[in-house]
């Protein structure tokens, strides 16, 4: 998916999101207006642009009916900066926690990275010449006496250049030469107040060469040195200030945060005692959503115009047990549906990326050939849709329990079947999956 995001319609960013997930339609739908928004915004006159706040969205239904999916193929389709973060992971905390604010840290990690990277693009071809040139000036005076090397006349600039052939033919990376890397030892700092080092403005690489953690020297293979001096000659090429001020503003304007498993920190009303910090959680995240300013090693960042979208399967729980004031951030309520055994024959056949095409492409690879007939495929649907309904529904993520029991077999034997032709037939399932399904005991705890 290598579109340019800023020129995509709402009804192309579904229509990307379709190859990978079935159904689903006003999720995908909400979401795709909320990302063209984020466009249009950028479009609108300075004054008004601060005005428009982003429409933060909740994905409400059962686990494996896409809500994480679609989070991880936005990521993907957007050039904007992702991040994808687990709510329960905010309780309690200095215990087992971590701090709310960290979530904007991590968005703007991403975002310079995202930068970096397509800066290091412009720097790329001189970056590779000046790291050949450090390399050569490496090898010269280390393979003077190697019998392995050819004698070659016409002097050092010749010899060089003979070198260089064969360092880029790929004869040399075999051979051992001394490059400096970064030290990875820093001194223990003792942080109080339960500050992180990005709230206290402290960046620890800065204070490598105060301690003497600076470069240490080591011996590598011409082939890992090639990486370590491409990486640093990048680094020297890209303007690191620039850098962080185009990352700021992109992470403050076009940034997304994805925050699953909110339920799990949603609290009922009439209970108290471990729910308190539940909601001690949400009253925390309520300011970032909000809008306001987070410290971090990069610069303030304002969270006022980042999109958040979260999602909870809100069992045990409604959206209505959130505290009011979270509930306001989220305006937009998208519930996806259950699936049923229709969904999962197109999932199993429709994505780019079918469990089906999944498993025919990894038996290949031992000269195992298996084909998935269509009645075989239905009744897998049927078997899944009915284990769901007995047991735990757990979504399209049965299918991935049921597929690797199917195949566990040919699996196993594959090397010794090389050159086979397998057809997956509704007896083969039946004669591999049916004891099972049948017998409750049996399918509660296997499938």
């Amino acid at each position: 998916m290598k579109q340019n995001f800023d020129t995509m319609t709402p009804r192309q960013i579904v229509t990307e999101l379709d190859k990978y997930i079935v159904g689903q339609e006003k999720a995908k739908k909400a979401v795709a207006i909320a990302l063209r928004n984020r466009v249009r915004r950028r479009m609108l006159a300075e004054n008004l642009r601060d005005e428009i706040a982003p429409k933060n969205i909740i994905m409400i239904g059962p686990t494996g009916v896409g809500k994480t999916e679609i989070a991880r193929r936005l990521s993907r389709l957007s050039g904007a900066p992702f991040i994808k973060v687990e709510a329960t992971k905010y309780t309690e905390v200095g215990y087992v926690g971590r701090d709310v604010e960290s979530m904007v840290r991590d968005l703007m990690t991403v975002s310079l990275n995202m930068v970096k990277a397509e800066m290091s693009e412009g720097v790329k071809v001189e970056a590779e010449n000046r790291a050949e040139e450090a390399l050569l000036d490496l090898l010269l005076p280390g393979i003077g006496g190697d019998p392995s090397v050819p004698e070659v006349g016409g002097g050092q600039g010749a010899t060089r250049e003979k070198f260089r052939t064969m360092l880029r033919e790929g004869k040399l990376d075999d051979k051992l030469v001394e490059v400096q890397v970064s030290g990875g030892s820093f001194p223990t700092i003792e942080v109080f107040s339960g500050q992180s080092p990005e709230a206290m403005d402290v960046n620890f690489g800065n204070l490598g060469s105060i301690f003497g953690g600076g470069k240490k020297r080591k011996r590598v293979r011409v082939e890992q040195a090639k990486k370590i001096l491409l990486d640093e000659e990048m680094d020297k090429l890209i303007d690191t200030e620039r850098a962080g001020d185009i990352a700021r503003e992109r992470c403050e304007q076009m940034g997304i945060i994805f925050i699953d498993e909110i339920d799990k920190v949603a609290v009922k009303s009439d209970q108290g005692g471990a729910d308190v910090s539940r909601e001690g959680v949400q009253r925390d995240i309520l300011p970032i959503v909000e809008g306001s300013t987070v410290n971090t090693k990069y610069g303030m960042i304002d969270t006022s115009h980042i999109l958040f979208i979260a999602a909870g399967a809100f069992h045990t729980s409604k959206p209505s047990d959130l505290i009011p004031e979270l509930q306001g951030r989220f305006p937009l309520r998208v519930e996806l549906d259950d699936l049923d055994a229709d969904d999962f024959v197109r999932i199993l056949t429709e994505p780019e990326n079918a469990l089906t095409r999944q498993y025919i492409e990894l038996l290949k690879t031992e000269g195992v050939d298996i084909e998935f007939t269509d009645p075989a495929i239905r009744k897998l649907s049927e078997i899944a849709a009915e284990v769901n309904a007995r047991t735990e529904n757990i979504g399209a993520r049965r299918l991935h329990t049921i597929m690797e029991l199917l195949l566990e077999d040919i699996s196993f034997t594959a090397p010794e079947l090389k050159g086979q032709k397998i057809p997956i037939t509704p007896e083969y399932v039946e004669s591999q999956l049916g004891d099972i399904v049948q017998d409750q005991d049996l399918a509660r705890y296997i499938l």
